[in-house]
């Protein structure tokens, strides 16, 4: 098979590239990557990715990193598969902000949360709670931002489910089983989107790899 996928289902940036792939209904090869060894800071590994950092996306002769740059391949590239997670001409600007949005607004507050409420609690670690506070501040005031915009579109980049909205699921998937869950409750437009885009089958399809590892 032409198309591989290194990396391990536990993290998030390779859950938003399998997710992507399930969406194109692409059929790929999945390599699992043992993190926990260290096997991403191995030599062979570091030939594919020089940062040691996971998911890598091999497509024939072409050798990809860093999550949300492979997705936007696919989307493009495979435009005429699966679901369409672009869009053409001026409605593209706007998705791409919204992308933008997610890695630099929501992301970084997402993932501090996720450390210390998911990550921490299974390696036995306490949690700090100054950090959590502050990062759900962070987060709140993201989410105010788009309740505002999800009043003026169905999803973030516009009338359709695309990129901007599926970088999100990965932080969404482990946050909702936080108290964190209720900053998206408080605000009914955007707790309207998550049910909406964590119901597509593609994200179904990651939960069950990762049951099978």
């Amino acid at each position: 098979m032409a198309t591989k996928v290194h990396g391990s289902v536990f993290s998030a940036p390779t859950m938003r590239l399998l997710i992507a792939l399930h969406e194109k209904d692409l059929e790929f090869e999945f390599v699992f990557v043992n993190l926990r060894a260290g096997e991403h800071k191995k030599e062979h590994f570091l030939a594919l990715n020089p940062f040691g950092q996971v998911p890598v996306f091999e497509d024939g002769d072409l050798k990809l990193f860093e999550s949300r740059a492979i997705t936007q391949y696919i989307a493009h590239v495979y435009e005429d598969k699966g679901t369409p997670l672009v869009c053409e001409g001026e409605p593209m600007a706007t998705v791409s902000v919204w992308m933008e949005v997610e890695a630099h607004q929501f992301d970084p507050a997402a993932s501090k949360l996720h450390r210390e409420l998911v990550y921490k609690s299974k390696i036995g670690m306490a949690t700090d709670a100054a950090v959590v506070e502050e990062n759900e501040a962070k987060l709140a005031k993201v989410l105010d931002i788009y309740e505002v915009r999800l009043s003026q579109s169905k999803y973030l980049g516009c009338d359709c489910f695309t990129l901007a909205d599926l970088h999100h699921l990965p932080a969404l998937t482990s946050l909702m089983g936080t108290p964190v869950k209720k900053l998206f409750d408080a605000r009914p437009k955007v707790s309207a989107w998550v049910a909406d885009i964590m119901a597509w089958p593609a994200l179904a399809k990651v939960l069950a790899m990762r049951n099978q590892q």
